[in-house]
């Protein structure tokens, strides 16, 4: 995986990413399309504001074992989201277009902000960032790692080094036929773990990038209708 540009980065592209206005055909539907799916995918505050503290509750619930579900899905959808954050960098230079730029943008703030609270949460805990374990092997999972690809939905490098080198329409079809995988990849992990587990903040985290995550899927599925193509599968 490439490494991200980092949190200032974040700050920095914000206004350019957002860009000019989109064209007159998207006007009437963007915008709110775009705001239903930021309101589901930080859906952050209101973990914290569903109880006296999620992060409390996260510190006062029995420490969860290195092997655990919980400190498996911390570790592994903080890995998974990580690629998304660097393929939604990778396609900000690669094209103008407001929407793909919007989109990224997005994608970037809410997941590098919970990936943010799963490390935070495996700190509290007092367990490393890195396992020897296989990914996704609290769940079960044998999913063979090839090409950089460890988990179900990952870009393999290969896939990376072409959206590097594509640009303007065949960047923004790519990158968003890439993504629908990855996101399709993380709704299967984050379920898993729903079902897995009772540590309730950690739970409502994975339920809130479920209902993220699926409501992107169908907006970049309309989104590639709108460039002539299709997802991948």
């Amino acid at each position: 995986m490439t490494p991200a540009e980092g949190p200032g980065a974040e700050e920095s592209g914000a206004e350019e990413l957002r860009g000019p206005a989109a064209p007159a055909r998207r006007r009437l539907w963007w915008p709110a399309a775009l705001a239903a799916v930021v309101a589901l995918g930080l859906g952050v505050p209101a973990l914290l504001a569903g109880g006296p503290s999620a992060a409390g509750t996260v510190a006062a619930a029995s420490t969860p074992a290195t092997d655990s579900p919980e400190a498996g899905f911390a570790r592994d959808m903080a890995a998974h989201h990580q690629q998304a954050v660097d393929m939604s960098f990778i396609v900000r230079d690669r094209t103008a277009d407001p929407a793909v730029r919007t989109l990224a943008f997005d994608i970037i703030n809410t997941q590098a902000n919970q990936r943010g609270m799963l490390m935070g949460w495996l700190d509290q805990w007092g367990l490393t960032q890195n396992s020897p374990a296989r990914p996704m092997a609290w769940m079960g999972h044998t999913y063979e790692a090839h090409d950089g690809s460890l988990m179900p939905g990952m870009a393999t490098n290969t896939e990376l080094d072409r959206l590097r080198g594509l640009n303007g329409q065949d960047a923004e079809v790519w990158y968003l036929q890439l993504m629908i995988e990855h996101h399709k990849g993380g709704l299967e992990m984050a379920r898993a773990y729903v079902d897995a587990s009772s540590n309730q903040a950690e739970k409502r985290l994975a339920q809130t990038m479920i209902n993220g995550q699926q409501a992107e899927i169908d907006l970049i599925t309309g989104m590639l209708a709108e460039r002539g193509a299709k997802p991948l599968k």
